[in-house]
């Protein structure tokens, strides 16, 4: 799982790094809004941690941006704060959990393990994480996109299940019968897999 550190903490931050590489993560340390935008902007993650309190900007900042791109990646917000207003205005901008410092290490890879691992399905050699709202294949990450994502998020979480095409319709972005078959057909090629049409009804994902 590849992680990007926003900490403005030095010795917080290569504690941290040091400690999550240990586990086997890949870590991506910014120091600044900035320096974590150019990163977010050349890489892919599984999960943010973000400090609110920075000398310039803020963790909450970064993220209102990044969602405001379409950036839907799971955040947690590291904090020295007890202001629950900023923590509320965490959550409303999508944050799944937070942590307040001080806090022990071993506490911050407890709530990534559970964060990171809930609810993950398999397909053969596919495997779908929605908390992360990551896909990989043999293992590695692939990035189809946010509209054929939203399309087989619906299929692999109705596997067996025949999917109406008016449900399929809403995940595009402008809806259509032709742009929601060429969106199926990249799925089909992209991850190798079958999808079927259900003629009249819509599609299907039969379980491996």
């Amino acid at each position: 799982m590849k992680i990007l550190l926003l900490e403005d903490n030095q010795i917080l931050s290569e504690t941290l790094e040091y400690f999550l590489t240990q586990e086997g993560y890949t870590i991506d340390v910014a120091f600044s809004m900035e320096e974590a935008e150019n990163l977010t902007f050349d890489n892919n993650y599984d999960m943010y941690l973000l400090d609110i309190n920075l000398p310039k900007g803020s963790g909450l900042e970064l993220l209102k941006s990044l969602r405001y791109a379409d950036d839907n990646t799971p955040t947690i917000f590291i904090t020295a704060l007890t202001d629950m207003d900023s923590i509320a205005q965490g959550f409303k901008l999508g944050a799944i959990d937070y942590i307040k410092k001080p806090f022990d290490p071993e506490e911050l890879l407890i709530r990534l393990k559970s964060k990171l691992q809930k609810s993950t399905l398999y397909h053969g050699d596919i495997e779908y994480n929605p908390t992360a709202q990551t896909l990989r294949k043999e293992g590695k990450l692939i990035d189809i996109g946010n509209v054929q994502f939203r399309i087989f998020t619906m299929l692999i979480t109705h596997r067996n299940c025949v999917v109406n095409k008016s449900t399929l319709l809403e995940c595009l972005d402008q809806s259509s019968e032709t742009a929601l078959r060429v969106a199926i057909t990249k799925i089909k090629q992209r991850l190798d897999i079958d999808i079927k049409n259900i003629r009249g009804k819509g599609y299907i994902l039969e379980e491996l």
